[in-house]
């Protein structure tokens, strides 16, 4: 009973904080559309501002409610006033959170791809909408055989995307796995890596293209959960993890990463391709190492 009530009253807390601030989100990013020049950036800082605001009063119903320890660990030098390309490893909802504790107020905020469908999700798809996130619309290899002008569509949004955030400091959060990770799809991949899916390089590869000459670093965060499961959300709202691992990694970016074509330069593509599956080998070895630490 204590777990359900607990739950209830972090939902309400923030549903309640969601509704409060999304309206004026929402007008400050109605305002981007119709402001000419610095109108729209200060209109944009404002949206910004308001979304660090929510997610702080977030943070500080989670400490409230649920007795989770966010054990965050390399944040100390981070800063605002720079772009940073954020990748991670992806398990569950609670990711999303533990971003939040980690990234928010530290870093400019973060911002990354979303399926075209979650712009459906009730206030949540709206929000996002107006804070620039990109939504990606997946096809399938079958799919694009029968539809072959579609091809390189995703890659399109991406640079697009890139070209509005070159316009402030940000954090592109790029989760290379593509999906959540979990053990029937490691082995139906045939994942060398035991707690990662296999990356893929191409998204990362035209961020890096886009904004390379405006990233100051790579944050490396690696996100380790309590047993052998990731817990699902509803186990963070109702105070059931215990602990949290953040672990981030600041990593220096290679000019040479963003120096050649990776849609049409095969030599190229093989060196990022290299480096990420080298930044996921690292990684592998890195949640072997928290996991032990995590008992």
């Amino acid at each position: 009973m204590r777990r359900l009530l607990t739950g209830i009253l972090t939902t309400t807390l923030l549903l309640l904080n969601t509704v409060v601030l999304i309206c004026p989100l929402l007008v400050f990013a109605l305002l981007k559309l119709v402001l000419p020049g610095r109108g729209r950036d200060y209109a944009s800082w404002a949206v910004m501002w308001v979304a660090e605001t929510w997610s702080e009063i977030d943070k500080a119903i989670f400490a409230l409610c649920i007795p989770t320890k966010w054990d965050i660990r390399g944040v100390e030098n981070l800063r605002k006033d720079t772009s940073y390309l954020a990748v991670s490893n992806h398990q569950t909802w609670v990711d999303i959170p533990a971003l939040i504790e980690s990234l928010n107020r530290r870093t400019p905020f973060f911002k990354f791809f979303l399926k075209k469908e979650l712009i459906w999700v009730p206030l949540l798809g709206l929000a996002w909408w107006g804070l620039d996130y990109p939504f990606m619309k997946r096809y399938s290899k079958a799919f694009l055989e029968k539809h072959p002008e579609l091809k390189g569509k995703d890659l399109e949004i991406t640079k697009a995307a890139c070209e509005l955030f070159k316009r402030q400091p940000v954090t592109v959060v790029n989760y290379l796995e593509g999906t959540r990770f979990t053990e029937a799809k490691r082995q139906e991949q045939q994942s060398p890596y035991r707690y990662l899916l296999k990356p893929k390089a191409g998204g990362v590869a035209f961020v890096l293209a886009a904004l390379g000459e405006q990233l100051d670093a790579l944050l490396d965060v690696t996100i380790v959960y309590p047993g052998n499961q990731a817990p699902g959300f509803w186990a963070l709202l109702n105070g059931s993890i215990s602990r949290v691992i953040i672990d981030i990694q600041v990593r220096e970016l290679d000019p040479a990463l963003w120096a050649g074509d990776y849609e049409n330069d095969p030599e190229f593509r093989q060196i990022v391709q290299a480096w990420v599956n080298q930044l996921w080998v690292d990684k592998d070895r890195r949640i072997e190492q928290l996991r032990a630490e995590m008992g």
